[in-house]
């Protein structure tokens, strides 16, 4: 990488490692729970009759099938979340409860703020604007790499040689 690359690469990790952990320990603060399981309730409430396929959640959550089961079985745990199984198919939907409900829409007010005040209030709207459009480049470039196997596991490294490891 050369200098500026290397200026900006930091600044990126930087950015997704403290934000995500700043959110986390003030949801956990506030509310009891971790920035995934809000955004996990987030995006079921966002959904007619709070309900989605898991494997649908979990390409909106960004997260692995795993990742987001394990989750939604700690929300089903605490009354927030059930797991209903498809009818005549394979797969399950996550269903928010009314508890689960309630518990996001009480968390959202200072969920907010503190994005706001962790990252928007920084920001005029062009510099917002910005920032939407270059995530928006990083995110598809991401999938790119992704695509061609980088970042994966059991997937070559072509650029190195490497050949595919079993999982």
């Amino acid at each position: 990488m050369n200098p500026m690359e290397q200026r900006a690469w930091r600044t990126l990790i930087a950015l997704t490692t403290r934000l995500p952990a700043a959110l986390d320990t003030q949801l956990q603060r506030e509310s009891g729970i971790t920035h995934f399981e809000y955004f996990v309730m987030t995006l079921l409430s966002e959904e007619p009759d709070h309900r989605l396929q898991l494997s649908e959640l979990a390409q909106k959550a960004n997260a692995s099938l795993s990742r987001l089961s394990h989750v939604v079985s700690k929300l089903e745990r605490l009354g927030w979340a059930q797991r209903v199984a498809l009818t005549g198919r394979r797969g399950a939907q996550a269903v928010l409860t009314d508890a689960g409900y309630r518990k996001v829409t009480d968390a959202e007010p200072g969920y907010l703020d503190c994005v706001r005040g962790l990252v928007f209030d920084g920001l005029d709207d062009a510099q917002t604007e910005e920032l939407l459009e270059l995530g928006q480049t990083l995110v598809a470039q991401l999938e790119k790499g992704m695509t061609r196997g980088l970042g994966r596991s059991g997937r070559p490294s072509s650029h190195l040689g490497l050949e595919a490891e079993s999982d």
